[in-house]
């Protein structure tokens, strides 16, 4: 029997309980597999945490954590507490930590979601965002604080080493597809140095696939091109800012935050890599029963096809695909259905395959 130690950070607000959604669903692939087994251990890493103890991350975490084949990680985000402070103690700590550079967030429309986008069927992208450095390298400062003349500087950091790796995780992405499409995304003709930096090594770095075909947008540009042409898109790579604000939009353009993956890897396996649904904490909803699992069950298939697991992983995908084409969905969607009713389906749905 095949086993994986998966380490569960549910977090903040929803990612408490579509984590837990996530997991009853991987338990039932397992059961129903009868070769695969999930050792699930729990970390109660969260604001309420960092609230009563000063921290989100006790000494030694990280440590601990290296010694999972895997993280399945909720959200972060409090009212409590300060955004900065929730993010790079925790959510940041780990990818940082863990070098997971590349993050991998997909986006189509599922069966049986609507867009409010027309054409939004010929939605297929995988956005490839650098994930260690770029405009969220935590370098800066500020100084003169609470006088008329106070500064506060942010600076972007781009390294040759980062910039080559991401773009090479985009060709290989590329290359596997069967469009072998790569987009560009930057905005070098404004910011002259690190942006300038990220466009050369890439056009150096395209000389080793010319089976994949490549253009490059201005990230203003490429939202309206989202929009107006998602047939001419495929794997789009960008800087950490930049994708992140752009695979919002795609999973909105899919249908809804609440469907969305992330894989953040560490390619080279020196630690383990993180897995979480696109949406955040979402406290304006939390605890009411209504939030979208999908995400999470679409995220713990990324999990799989990571681990090696890629029948469970097409098994899991399969079950997620029948539970979108009923009609049963949550109030993000359309429906009415709860974060209950949906997991209840999908692991019947499982049960019956």
């Amino acid at each position: 029997m095949r086993s994986h130690r998966i380490a569960v950070i549910p977090g903040d607000g929803i990612g408490q309980e579509v984590i837990e959604a996530g997991k009853k669903v991987l338990s039932a692939l397992a059961e129903k597999s009868g070769d695969l087994r999930f050792e699930f251990v729990d970390f109660d890493w969260s604001s309420q945490r960092y609230l009563e103890k000063g921290e989100y991350i006790p000494a030694g975490g990280l440590d601990e954590l290296s010694r999972f084949d895997a993280i399945y990680f909720g959200a972060v985000g409090s009212q409590d507490v300060p955004d900065h402070i929730s993010l790079w103690e925790l959510r940041l700590a780990i990818c940082q930590g863990f070098d997971q550079y590349a993050n991998v967030r997909p986006a189509r429309v599922l069966p049986g979601v609507n867009s409010r986008l027309k054409g939004a069927e010929d939605i297929d992208w995988i956005i490839v965002r650098e994930n260690s450095e770029g405009e969220y390298s935590g370098n800066g400062g500020r100084v003169h604080q609470g006088f008329p003349d106070e500064v506060g500087t942010e600076v972007s950091v781009f390294t040759r080493k980062g910039v080559e790796r991401i773009h090479r995780f985009a060709f290989q992405l590329a290359q596997s597809r069967p469009r072998k499409q790569l987009t560009l995304v930057t905005k070098s003709n404004a910011q002259r140095y690190g942006m300038v930096l990220w466009d050369e090594v890439f056009f150096e770095v395209a000389k080793d696939y010319p089976d994949v075909s490549i253009d490059r947008e201005l990230v203003d540009a490429v939202t309206t091109r989202m929009v107006l042409k998602p047939e001419t898109m495929d794997v789009i790579v960008a800087t950490n800012l930049h994708a992140d604000i752009l695979s919002d939009l795609a999973a909105a353009l899919s249908g809804s935050l609440g469907i969305a993956p992330t894989a953040n890897l560490n390619p080279a396996g020196t630690f383990p890599s993180m897995f979480e649904p696109i949406h955040g904490s979402a406290f304006d909803i939390a605890g009411k029963g209504i939030a979208n699992p999908v995400g999470s069950f679409w995220t713990a298939a990324m999990m799989l096809e990571h681990l090696g697991e890629s029948t469970a992983a097409e098994r899991l995908m399969a079950a997620i695909e029948r539970l979108t084409a009923s009609g049963l969905q949550t109030k993000d969607l359309g429906g009415t259905a709860t974060t209950r009713d949906v997991t209840q389906a999908i692991c019947a749905d499982i049960e019956r395959q």
